[in-house]
Order: C-alpha cells, then sequence, then structure tokens
C-alpha cells in the first residue's frame, strides 16, 4: 500500500513539473479587433496580406513584415505563421471571425519555447503588422482590444521596426 501511494505522488509530481515546464515555454497573445465591414471583406484582407507576405518573397529590406504562410482558411477562420527572421521562432496565428451587426476578430499568436518578453512584442507584432499593411486600421469601425495581461509585450511593442 506504501509503495502504491508513492508511485501515485511520484506520477503526480512528475505531471505537475512536465506541466510547468510546458507552460514556460510557451508564449501567448490574444488580440480583438472591431470592424464596420463585413467579415467577408476582412477575411479578403488579411489573406491577402498573408500572401503578399509569404516566405522568401519580402524579407529582404522588410524586417518582421515577411515570412507569413498562409496554412489554412475556412469560413471565418484563417490560420497562418510567421517566421520571425531574426530567431527563426514560428509563431501559431489563428483568426476567428464572428460576424454582427460588426465583424469581430479575435486573433491569438503563439510561438513555442520562449518567454522572452522581446518575443512577446513578436507575437503581437505578428498580427499587428498583417492589420497595418491590409490597411484594416483604416476601416470603418475599427477597435483593438487587448492588454499586457492577455498579450504580453502589448503595452511596450513597438511594431514599426519589426
Amino acid at each position: 500500500m506504501d509503495l502504491r501511494l508513492l508511485l501515485v505522488a511520484s506520477a503526480l509530481l512528475l505531471g505537475a513539473t512536465l506541466s510547468l515546464s510546458l507552460a514556460d515555454r510557451t508564449s501567448q497573445c490574444k488580440v480583438k479587433w472591431l470592424f464596420g465591414i463585413s467579415c467577408e471583406d476582412v477575411t479578403v484582407k488579411l489573406v491577402s496580406q498573408i500572401k503578399a507576405w509569404q516566405i522568401g518573397q519580402s524579407c529582404q529590406y522588410e524586417g518582421e513584415r515577411c515570412s507569413y504562410e498562409l496554412v489554412s482558411t475556412a469560413p471565418y477562420v484563417i490560420k497562418a505563421t510567421h517566421t520571425t527572421p531574426a530567431t527563426k521562432n514560428v509563431n501559431d496565428l489563428q483568426f476567428l471571425l464572428e460576424q454582427s451587426t460588426v465583424c469581430k476578430v479575435t486573433e491569438e499568436a503563439g510561438s513555442e519555447f520562449s518567454k522572452d518578453l522581446a518575443d512577446d512584442s513578436v507575437n503581437y507584432c505578428s498580427l499587428q503588422n498583417l492589420m497595418d499593411g491590409s490597411d484594416l486600421i483604416s476601416a470603418e469601425g475599427y477597435k483593438q482590444f487587448s492588454n499586457k495581461w492577455i498579450c504580453p509585450g502589448f503595452d511596450s511593442a513597438n511594431c514599426t521596426f519589426l
């Protein structure tokens, strides 16, 4: 009986340690945008911008405004990746679109094996650069919502150089 208790306790401790270890290796950023245009128009602009900044087509002088890859599109979902040219870290990007009286876009960027604040800014900038490049920041009804707790680096990011 004592041996079983020791094994169970050991398994729980190992599981908790692995969970904490993996949590420390993932960095996430969540941002919500609202637009007074249709989600179809938002999708077209985002997909076009991702394709314009595909890997190998725009990296020479563009900093972080390149190395995007479209993974998949479906109604109201866009998945893409962004590879940071300097560190080669891959950020997974997911855009969830919801049409109501406005188009609500919830975007998430995440990269594995990094908790560096600079990389957290890169997660945010991977999203924001697409908004800037597609000119969605000028769209009717544009509003952005996030904070430093759900998107570390949000309050200090300087995406003009990324």
